[in-house]
């Protein structure tokens, strides 16, 4: 069992305009479903061919951090929250703890390696799946309501 990179995320001042900036550079694309527009404090490119993602996240701060790049990891087959504790007994430290952000099930863990370099474990996407199924019922327990 292992993780892997879900994507790379790099914070910035304008999301937008960076996402911009590589998606030229790089020739990657937004994903047509969810486009990246101007004010957006978060934006995905994604390489059509190999899939790879950068995620461009503003942060309030007016000097962004010497730590500007970190791997955002997705469990392959554990949970989020075995993942997490696999990696704490394998020498990762906790940074800060973001699950539950948007509600039970949600959110992250920021983990840093042995050397202080930080990267985050999200959801699997079984869990994913999972949420995704439960808000579907839900809103079709409500309509038919």
């Amino acid at each position: 069992m292992s993780a892997f990179v879900s994507h790379t995320s790099i914070d910035c001042h304008d999301a937008f305009t960076l996402s911009e900036w590589w998606r030229a550079a790089l020739d990657y694309e937004m994903d047509p479903a969810d486009p990246n527009l101007p004010g957006h404090e978060e934006c995905m490119i994604r390489d059509p061919d190999s899939g790879h993602a950068l995620l461009f996240l503003e942060v309030e701060d007016e000097v962004l951090p010497a730590k500007r790049i970190h791997m955002d990891l997705r469990p392959r087959e554990r949970t989020r929250d075995e993942e997490i504790r696999w990696f704490l007994e394998h020498g990762a430290s906790e940074v800060v703890d973001h699950r539950g952000i948007y509600g039970p099930g949600s959110g992250w863990q920021v983990l840093a390696d042995p050397e202080g370099n930080q990267f985050c474990i999200l959801r699997s996407r079984a869990e994913l799946a999972r949420a995704e199924a439960q808000r579907a019922a839900s809103a079709a327990d409500a309509a038919v309501s």
